[in-house]
């Protein structure tokens, strides 16, 4: 009677340890930070929908809490499956060992062929010679003006600024105190994003991240100071983020806007004028183009309980890659993406061209400190607080001792 028992038993316990099995192996945990546009839980629940066998979990996080919260997950063993990352922030996750090895699930992909995806969406997802995440999509920055305000100002819109002294000289004609109109929209808010939106400067001078010593890296924050201190760009600039740039433009409370791709369907819907998109200037006559590159990667974190059906699930986000521009604001990650149709003709062609010019941030998985050190070192010459060579000496240093 007892062998029957213990039979009986052990065969609930099987019977019950195989349906745990499949059921977590029908399940799938995903983080995705806030956005306008829901992309990761969109293509989250699209997933969903087509494997209803899947028990889909999705949970908003901020996405300046991403970074810690990531973290926290790993060590606990209770994170996500899949995450999304700031494309920089990918070598510092890899290197802490945090995320899954994706290259021996990429040889065995028909979906996603690395060798298609762009050299520098690559390389953000990348950390000593292994891929560790899959680029959604990439994004630039470039210049958005205003066409009734460049003519009101007796401007061509059809000869956008091409140097910084231009930028300048268009800024200080477009200006219009009286009317609350600034010449520029930027962010150079503390964080990531100003960073994101200075680096361009100092890399059209030859300086970068890790070369903020050169002269250059000087001269693009006396730029920048000399367009606030001059009042071509609002105050706010040090606090406004990209978004609220894009507000401003918007609002036709400036006339000239840095930002991205992410911008075009607010910009198309709330603009009461003609606008249209420009490459960023240089800082002289035939001088280095530069953007910085930009989006998020989606990568599958070591500790998950489903890396198979996660990585299914990162193949189908690869998969839909083709309406990126259209649906998302994003540029196609690889060179094997096709658009069909795209909204905004001009300003895809135009950001197509800018992203020629795009460099990755880093990789550097130490790269929230060097942001962190160029972002102090641009606020402290925006508000005075230090000479621009001084406080790019300074960030030099500090991303020096970063880097050993």
């Amino acid at each position: 009677m007892k062998k029957n028992m213990r039979a009986v038993c052990t065969a609930l316990g099987l019977a019950f340890t195989l349906a745990n099995a499949a059921a977590l192996a029908a399940s799938l945990s995903v983080w995705a930070v806030d956005e306008p546009d829901n992309y990761t839980e969109k293509m989250a629940r699209e997933f969903a929908k087509l494997h209803p066998d899947v028990q889909l979990q999705v949970r908003k996080v901020g996405f300046s809490a991403l970074n810690d919260e990531a973290m926290r997950a790993v060590m606990s063993g209770n994170g996500p499956d899949v995450i999304p990352v700031d494309n920089p922030n990918t070598a510092m996750f890899a290197a802490r060992n945090a995320l899954l090895d994706l290259t021996p699930y990429l040889a065995k992909s028909k979906v996603i062929d690395v060798k298609q995806i762009f050299p520098g969406p690559l390389k953000n997802a990348s950390w000593n010679g292994k891929v560790y995440a899959i680029p959604r999509g990439t994004n630039t920055l470039a210049l958005y003006y205003n066409e009734d305000q460049f003519k009101a100002a007796g401007l061509d819109p059809n000869k956008p600024p091409q140097t910084w002294e231009e930028l300048y000289a268009y800024a200080k004609k477009l200006t219009n105190a009286q009317k609350n109109i600034y010449g520029l929209a930027f962010s150079a808010v503390g964080d990531e994003e100003g960073v994101f939106q200075f680096l361009p400067f100092i890399q059209a001078t030859g300086a970068d991240w890790d070369k903020l010593n050169n002269p250059g890296a000087a001269r693009a924050a006396a730029f920048w100071q000399k367009l606030l201190d001059d009042k071509l760009a609002s105050p706010d600039t040090l606090s406004h983020r990209q978004s609220e740039a894009a507000a401003t433009f918007i609002n036709g409370n400036a006339a000239m806007d840095i930002n991205g791709p992410w911008e075009l369907m607010a910009v198309e819907k709330g603009a009461k004028f003609k606008w249209r998109v420009a490459l960023l200037p240089t800082e002289k006559a035939g001088g280095t183009k530069a953007s910085a590159l930009g989006e998020q990667n989606h990568a599958i974190l070591r500790t998950a309980k489903n890396p198979q059906v996660a990585f299914e699930f990162l193949e189908y986000m690869y998969s839909q890659r083709g309406r990126n521009w259209n649906e998302f604001g994003m540029l196609p990650p690889s060179k094997d993406t096709v658009t069909k149709d795209p909204k905004w003709p001009d300003a895809y062609k135009t950001f197509n061209e800018q992203m020629q010019y795009a460099r990755p941030r880093g990789p550097n998985p130490e790269w929230p400190k060097v942001s962190k050190a160029i972002s102090t070192a641009v606020q402290s010459v925006l508000t005075h607080q230090a000479d621009p060579k001084k406080a790019m000496d300074a960030a030099y240093q500090t991303v020096q001792s970063i880097k050993k």
